[in-house]
């Protein structure tokens, strides 16, 4: 029995656990009961508030960029003076951040039959939250003597911040694969909301504090608070009826398998898989997630490769074309505003959109052209008025408002167009291989970004 694209659009709510969206594929039918209701979407909203949780370190290192240029050049509260490690900075912080999370991943992978979600999520956060306080701490000590000892241990902080996050996004992904597929939405507009939420808490606190320093002390407070309310959400998930239900349903679906008829060798085969997938201390099987998943895969991987090329190490380095350069536009707040809060606005207005409209379908051959087409964006960003420019002099895009629509473009087709391929992946396989398929797609995005933020290290560098 083969399930239709329109169950993609069914009424989320109205979802029993045998109407669950696995589109393409057998499901197990099975005695289940009605699935409880998610009472004041509280189940919902746990996830995106994990959502927002899963990318807060990544969010909050790279929106603090008067901050780090503030350490890595006076050390004083002084408007601050871009150096090597300035220019360069975000292209650093994109390498740190992605390439050893490659690593976390295929130890989640590896490790997600053999220890409980639950551990994985946890630790993984109390990690980022112990990272985040140190960071915090960090902020008030004068290392104006010790600059690129500083570099090196805030880029050892990112290693290690952001492979606990890696960690806690596949972990996270791979659960929510058994959940309707709304749930999946709210995780992946959770993360968006977390880059929209750092921009604006930066931009607050630039406009409120006194200084740099009592800007960054506030900014990464709020980091400490958030962290610490993740973790308190994810220990009450378990304990509500609806999350409950799905957490437990894959456990039932396994025990049941046995006792049904399959019509073909091809559902034997995909259940047979799924099955030797859930045994205990075992390695799910590859071959069969990648089979399925290999053009989603490639749409997730192409679609943050070359965003994270041009987000933040070209965009941040956009300048106003204003000659008034005194102007608290053009020195203060044109980054936060034109780089940061666009961007992140529009890839959360991008991944939102998808609870609505999920078109092209998981096997339409246009999500990859479209996410090719993405391309073209390299071009526009390169020629605003990016500064410094060492190679190529000309800026064709000489108003504003060009790097604004192009930021915003590029944020809005993230979104979207990132988001499909990652709820796709883990409902086109049988049930019970959803959560090491999430892992696998979070995977494919990891690359994504890896191979992106090496990439965007050279192309800095040639213009």
């Amino acid at each position: 029995m083969m399930e239709s694209q329109d169950s993609l659009h069914r009424d989320p709510n109205s979802q029993t656990e045998e109407e669950d969206p696995v589109i393409y594929t057998p499901l197990i039918r099975s005695r289940f009961h009605q699935a409880p209701p998610d009472r004041f979407n509280a189940v919902y909203m746990i996830f995106f508030f994990l959502g927002i949780g899963s990318l807060l370190p990544w969010n909050f290192f790279c929106t603090a960029k008067h901050y780090w240029l503030y350490k890595l050049s006076n050390g004083t509260d002084q408007p601050p003076q871009q150096n090597d490690l300035g220019n360069y900075f975000e292209s650093y912080l994109s390498f740190a951040s992605t390439v050893p999370s490659l690593l976390c991943l295929v130890a989640n992978y590896l490790l997600v039959n053999k220890i409980s979600a639950k551990v994985r999520v946890l630790s993984s956060l109390f990690v980022m939250l112990v990272i985040f306080c140190a960071t915090t701490i960090l902020v008030k000590v004068d290392t104006s003597s010790w600059t690129y000892g500083f570099f090196g241990l805030t880029m050892a902080c990112v290693v290690i911040v952001s492979g606990a996050s890696n960690m806690l996004l596949g972990s996270i992904f791979g659960e929510v694969g058994t959940f309707p597929m709304r749930n999946s939405q709210a995780l992946i507009s959770g993360q968006a909301m977390g880059g929209t939420f750092s921009a604006v808490a930066s931009v607050v606190d630039l406009a409120t504090a006194g200084s740099i320093s009592d800007s960054a002390l506030a900014y990464f407070i709020t980091a400490d608070i958030f962290l610490v309310i993740c973790i308190v959400l994810y220990l009450i998930l378990p304990c509500l009826p609806y999350s409950s239900y799905y957490l437990k349903s894959l456990n039932r679906g396994i025990q049941s398998t046995g006792s049904f008829c399959n019509d073909t060798g091809s559902l034997n085969d995909s259940f047979e898989n799924a099955s030797s997938s859930n045994n205990v201390g075992t390695v799910p099987p590859l071959k069969p997630i990648l089979r399925k998943t290999a053009w989603l895969g490639f749409s997730v991987f192409y679609t943050f490769f070359i965003s994270i090329i041009i987000f933040p190490s070209i965009s941040s380095n956009i300048k106003s074309v204003s000659k008034n350069t005194v102007s608290m536009w053009t020195s203060k707040y044109f980054v936060p505003l034109t780089c940061f809060l666009l961007y992140n606005f529009a890839d959360w207005t991008g991944r939102q959109t998808t609870a609505w409209i999920q078109i092209p379908g998981p096997k339409s051959k246009a999500l990859p052209i479209l996410v090719l087409l993405r391309t073209l964006f390299l071009p526009l960003f390169i020629f605003c008025n990016y500064q410094p420019r060492d190679h190529l002099h000309v800026v064709f895009f000489h108003r504003d408002v060009y790097p604004a629509i192009f930021i915003s473009a590029l944020g809005l087709t993230n979104g979207y167009l990132g988001t499909l391929p990652m709820i796709y992946g883990p409902k086109i396989v049988p049930k019970e291989l959803s959560e090491p398929t999430g892992v696998v797609m979070s995977f494919f995005l990891t690359l994504g970004l890896a191979a992106g933020s090496a990439f965007s290290v050279l192309i800095v560098h040639l213009i």
